[in-house]
């Protein structure tokens, strides 16, 4: 339709002024270049860095040097709604007291590329306990009114309320112009834990839940591309396999302007009997594998890359490098575009990075 629009106008254009093909071209060069969408690894290997790690340039640093790795991605915005950096474009940011000095943007970018490295910025879009305390008009609600709550006391912004997508993109935008080369969106989702029947929404779409978020994601996808920036989403590794009730639809996702799907396949995150499995967590190779065929399937006819979070920690049982390395393997074997390598604390199994 923009396209066609565009073609409209300069043809009424040129039937009124009478300005022929040399007006046309100065009407091309007076015209701003789109951005190109940055270049991502063919095969990506990534892991995940928090912004108190990246709060020591020393730590960072060493990441960068890492043998094998070739991406990473570090928190912007986190799970407790602090952003990692001031934000003058952003002043909602600084009222709130969200914004924090953790590190200087241009400088973790300039030295992730410099080191050969494409870097990811996560964006935690809902869940935000500063914003909705800070707002509560923007937040979730109980029915007597107060704010609503998971389970582990987190608040939550209303996915239907435009407001809190202008905060959560805005955010993402200054960390493209800074020069992350991908946004990915993380909680970009209706809550699952705490008593979600409970919920109030001050705004709401009557609409299903999976349009809601393929809405946001196309509205951060327009705004995001103009900047050259890449857009992502995590989802649960179960998202694919049926309906969660959260609005994860890896299929409506795909088809709204996100350019990668990421998979949190978990091995220790499904339940027995999951895909037939009495242990998943004791079979990491063949739960990852089932899983992401599930999402290989709702993204078929799509160029959207499909490249799941996989498991280098410990719960349920001691994860070791055979562990890591039989999800690589399943991730290879499907002939995905690559891994990213998950661990809270920020220690990963090198080896993983480097196995062919």
């Amino acid at each position: 339709m923009l396209v066609a629009l565009a073609a409209g106008f300069g043809w009424s254009a040129h039937r009124i002024g009478n300005g022929g093909p040399a007006a046309t071209r100065a009407s091309a060069r007076s015209a701003p270049a789109k951005p190109a969408l940055s270049v991502a690894p063919k095969e990506i290997r990534g892991v995940h860095i928090t912004m108190s790690l990246a709060n020591v340039p020393r730590r960072y640093r060493g990441y960068l040097g890492l043998p094998g790795l070739n991406t990473i991605e570090l928190d912007v915005k986190d799970e407790d709604g602090h952003v990692a950096f001031p934000l003058a474009s952003v002043p909602l940011a600084e009222k709130v007291h969200a914004a924090s000095l953790y590190y200087r943007p241009a400088l973790v970018a300039r030295e992730a590329h410099a080191a050969g490295l494409y870097l990811i910025g996560r964006i935690v879009t809902f869940e935000d306990p500063i914003l909705s305390a800070a707002r509560p008009q923007l937040a979730l609600h109980n029915p007597d009114g107060s704010l609503w709550h998971t389970n582990g006391g987190l608040g939550w912004l209303n996915p239907y309320d435009k407001r809190a997508w202008d905060y959560d993109v805005s955010i993402a935008a200054a960390a493209a112009r800074a020069g992350f080369d991908e946004i990915q969106f993380d909680y970009v989702r209706f809550p699952s834990d705490g008593d979600v029947s409970k919920i109030v929404y001050p705004v709401r779409v009557h609409e299903p839940m999976t349009k809601t978020i393929a809405r946001f994601v196309r509205y951060a996808a327009s705004r995001l591309h103009s900047l050259g920036a890449r857009v992502s989403v995590d989802v649960f590794g179960l998202a694919a396999t049926r309906d969660l009730g959260i609005g994860q639809r890896p299929a409506k996702l795909a088809r709204s302007g996100a350019d990668a799907v990421y998979p949190m396949v978990y091995p220790s995150h499904f339940n027995s009997g999951e895909y037939g499995l009495a242990d998943p967590n004791a079979n990491p190779g063949q739960t990852v594998t089932d899983a992401l065929l599930y999402f290989e399937a709702q993204l078929q006819g799509t160029k959207v890359r499909l490249i799941p979070w996989l498991q280098d920690f410990s719960l349920g049982r001691t994860y070791t490098y055979a562990d890591v390395a039989a999800q690589i393997d399943a991730v290879q074997a499907l002939g995905l575009h690559g891994f990213m390598l998950w661990n809270p604390l920020g220690d990963y199994t090198v080896r993983a990075l480097t196995r062919p």
